[in-house]
């Protein structure tokens, strides 16, 4: 099996990407309530936990992805703190915990592990999220 593992993705794993911010919006808590079709009374007032996939792109770019192009959603995990309100700021940040290199039956993939954590402004956390991204070369 050919390596599609580079060093430079090998030097990503451990590291922190460039956080983050931004601002729940009570129109926007809204719209996702509406968008999901969750009428539970404490929305607008408290965004539903699922709000926080919405702020933003948590997973950073993977070094020399050319390797690698095509990206599966592996899934993920929530753990969820303090929830978000209009009005916070939340700052999320993301770290790749892990990077596998496997053969599977279309040939070499990537199997990636993401954690984020999202936090307010008072510096309560928020929720964690764990992805798993797979890649693997283009066909």
């Amino acid at each position: 099996m050919a390596s599609i593992l580079t060093p430079a993705m090998e030097a990503a794993v451990g590291k922190d990407g460039e956080p983050q911010s931004a601002l729940v919006e009570r129109g926007a808590v809204e719209r996702f309530a509406a968008a999901i079709g969750d009428a539970n009374p404490a929305y607008p007032d408290v965004a539903p936990p699922t709000f926080l996939r919405s702020v933003g792109r948590a997973i950073p770019p993977l070094p020399d992805a050319e390797t690698a192009p095509r990206a599966l959603d592996g899934g993920s995990e929530w753990t969820y703190g303090e929830p978000a309100r209009p009005g916070d700021v939340i700052t999320f940040v993301t770290q790749m915990e892990s990077l596998v290199e496997r053969e599977g039956r279309m040939g070499p993939m990537l199997i990636a592990t993401y954690l984020t954590r999202y936090t307010n402004q008072r510096g309560e956390l928020a929720a964690t999220q764990r992805n798993t991204v797979i890649r693997m070369p283009a066909l």
